[in-house]
């Protein structure tokens, strides 16, 4: 065993935390859910290896493709040479769902565009008016179709 594969073996799990870009309690929790398997103490101290390494990386990597901590845990225990059907059924519904934030995304742009329109200087403001209304949110969804009743003044 080279030297340099001895210290991947024995990282502290702060060093590993440290290496892949997140806190310890997050290498825990990973732990608890069941995404990273928990070394055996050595010594007092679990020493993590490179694989441990690795997995946190695809998990981050997988929470940056919007994966939530579930999706990633179904995704790894997928045997890459033989499970790309269900991989790509899992990144088919991902894909849907992006699709569904984005068009809800553009309907919240537009109507804030409507509401920066009109908002105009010596009227109240509509962006205002917007958000101290205590109607249900689903109904502010659309834009308002005046600023005023009567815009002839």
């Amino acid at each position: 065993m080279s030297e340099s594969s001895a210290n991947n073996d024995a990282l502290t799990i702060g060093k590993l935390a440290a290496a892949a870009g997140v806190n310890v309690e997050t290498v825990r929790y990973y732990e608890r859910r069941g995404l990273i398997v928990q070394p055996l103490s050595s010594g007092g101290y679990r020493r993590y290896g490179a694989a441990h390494l690795e997995r946190l990386a695809f998990i981050r990597r997988a929470q940056g493709m919007g994966f939530s901590l579930d999706e990633i845990a179904e995704l790894m225990q997928l045997n890459d040479m033989t499970d790309h059907l269900q991989a790509r059924k899992l990144a088919e519904a991902k894909i849907a769902t992006i699709s569904q934030r984005i068009a809800h995304l553009q309907q919240m742009q537009h109507a804030l565009q409507h509401l920066v329109k009109t908002c105009q200087p010596g009227q109240p403001c509509p962006i205002i008016d917007m958000a101290l209304d205590d109607t249900p949110a689903i109904s502010r969804l659309s834009p308002p179709t005046a600023c005023h009743p009567d815009s002839s003044r």
